[in-house]
């Protein structure tokens, strides 16, 4: 017979880590995530590994993926539009309103794969889904103002739908527009 056994040690509980932007730091891991895998790769998971978090963060602070998928939708339409109010308000007049609207695009929208990406992987999910239609939305009304500083109402919106089309094009072209092309057709537009 052996005597009692002798109680085991503590296991020394792992200290927790004080973390207040966790839920920013998922979100920016969510788009890093959209951009490389897309929204249909995008997961709880994913996410939680990018972000170096336990997977439970993700419910902790988020009731779904599609809440986080807005959430991050919304983050990157905010730094685009950010950059349109920007270029728009630092315009003087009606001239340096169109270089503003040629650097825009040929420069800040077509500038970056990352953003460009994200922004066609959101326009795809908005496709399907509402929730992020109003994303998308939210995002053309603001930039239809920030045109508006220097174009009335119609033309802006008109001339919103165009840059986008200019994007897309260039983007997803083998033969993408070059910024002279780009520079005459909003000239031509906004003759």
């Amino acid at each position: 017979m052996s005597g009692p056994v002798a109680p085991r040690p503590p296991v020394p509980r792992r200290p927790r880590r004080h973390d207040p932007r966790r839920r920013d730091r998922l979100i920016d891991a969510a788009l890093t995530v959209i951009a490389e895998r897309g929204v249909a790769g995008t997961t709880h998971r994913e996410i939680a590994r990018v972000a170096d978090v336990p997977l439970g963060s993700m419910t902790y602070h988020f009731t779904s993926l599609e809440e986080v998928l807005i959430e991050a939708f919304t983050r990157h339409a905010d730094s685009v539009a950010r950059i349109f109010d920007e270029r728009l308000e630092a315009a003087r007049d009606r001239e340096a309103a169109i270089e503003a609207v040629i650097t825009l695009v040929s420069d800040d929208l077509l500038g970056s794969r990352h953003d460009l990406v994200l922004t066609v992987e959101l326009y795809v999910a908005a496709a399907r889904n509402p929730a992020l239609r109003a994303v998308t939305q939210a995002w053309m009304q603001r930039s239809r103002r920030a045109l508006e500083r220097h174009f009335d109402a119609t033309t802006a919106r008109e001339l919103d739908a165009l840059i986008e089309g200019l994007v897309l094009h260039s983007a997803l072209s083998t033969d993408p527009m070059t910024p002279e092309q780009i520079r005459h057709a909003i000239h031509r537009y906004l003759r």
